[in-house]
């Protein structure tokens, strides 16, 4: 509760799932701890330990939504928003996109309508719309598609590849190993077009929408800016101020020795359906989000400087790959 001049107000409680990978962090970075009730679900223990001491107004819970159980349904009652960003991104297998990406989302769909939650905000994904035929975009169709035909009042989000603090993923794996190695190795000639999109530019497009009344709308919230991906991979050199030889690998000779790469370390940051889908070159359409949301666009570079020098930079080391 608020007490302003004697009169009290009840705090908008939000729940986040999914919340200790790149946009749950993020989003949490920004939003007011002291207007919202925060509660954040997650299933990766180790996220979750370094969330409360990063973010100590924040609730963060321990639940795997793939399961129905009381720890994670009991949060959802009387909850103005509920934010959807779990979602499997990798696997080798095809069980853990459906447990992860299908299932969960299906449960806590159902969880939702029970408790009459007015405002869903559901991440999909640009892959959606893409030429793309694998497990996660397939999956991710079919969640989507689960939010649409639901009874609730809803808002789904589709980014491209996302870039910012706390990512292990993919532009941050990449980071990570320009520490390594003064060598970077390519998959081919690594002029794959992408638009990236600064991960704080969606956040602050979220606060906006846990704002308003929903009106069961799409938003294709994509970069503007259309840059290879080799040229991602020397705009973040430059700006680490690392002088690094970007070596051009034949697909084939690249994905062996990304084979011999997990072997080794128990790594694997990527799938062969990852690289396929990098390599396809999507033009996606986008939203006019800018004027939608009132929210300016953040330039790569730029962005990559802000992320460089953000006070939760360092914290990428400390974090697990949600798988």
């Amino acid at each position: 509760m608020l007490i302003n001049r004697g009169v009290m107000f009840k705090m908008k409680k939000i729940v986040i799932t999914g919340a200790t990978g790149l946009v749950g962090f993020n989003l949490l970075s920004i939003i007011d701890g002291d207007k919202y009730n925060i509660i954040a679900i997650d299933k990766n223990k180790n996220n979750l330990k370094l969330g409360k001491k990063l973010f100590p107004k924040v609730n963060f819970v321990h639940a795997d939504l793939s399961e129905i159980d009381d720890s994670w349904i009991d949060l959802i009652k009387e909850s103005d928003c509920v934010i959807s960003l779990h979602a499997q991104i990798s696997s080798p297998q095809k069980d853990p996109y459906i447990k992860n990406n299908v299932g969960a989302t299906k449960n806590l769909i159902k969880v939702c309508e029970k408790n009459k939650v007015n405002n869903f905000i559901y991440f999909s994904s640009s892959v959606v719309i893409s030429v793309a035929d694998d497990h996660y975009t397939n999956t991710k169709r079919d969640g989507e598609n689960l939010v649409k035909n639901s009874n609730l009042n809803y808002t789904i989000l589709r980014p491209p590849l996302m870039y910012g603090c706390f990512d292990v993923k993919h532009l941050g794996f990449m980071a990570k190993l320009m520490d390594v190695s003064p060598i970077f190795p390519v998959p081919g000639s690594g002029k794959y077009m992408r638009q990236p999109l600064y991960v704080l530019d969606i956040c602050k497009i979220v606060l906006k929408i846990i704002e308003l009344e929903p009106e069961n709308k799409i938003y294709n919230i994509i970069g503007k800016e259309k840059i290879n991906f080799i040229d991602l991979l020397k705009i973040i050199a430059q700006e680490r101020k690392m002088k690094r030889l970007f070596f051009k690998i034949p697909i084939p000779v690249f994905l062996f020795l990304l084979k011999i790469f997990g072997l080794l370390t128990s790594k694997k940051p990527f799938v062969p359906e990852q690289l396929t889908a990098l390599m396809a070159g999507d033009d996606f359409p986008l939203s006019n989000w800018e004027e939608t949301f009132k929210i300016k666009y953040t330039p790569f570079r730029e962005a990559i400087k802000e992320t460089i020098n953000s006070e939760y930079y360092p914290y990428r080391k400390k974090m697990i790959k949600t798988k």
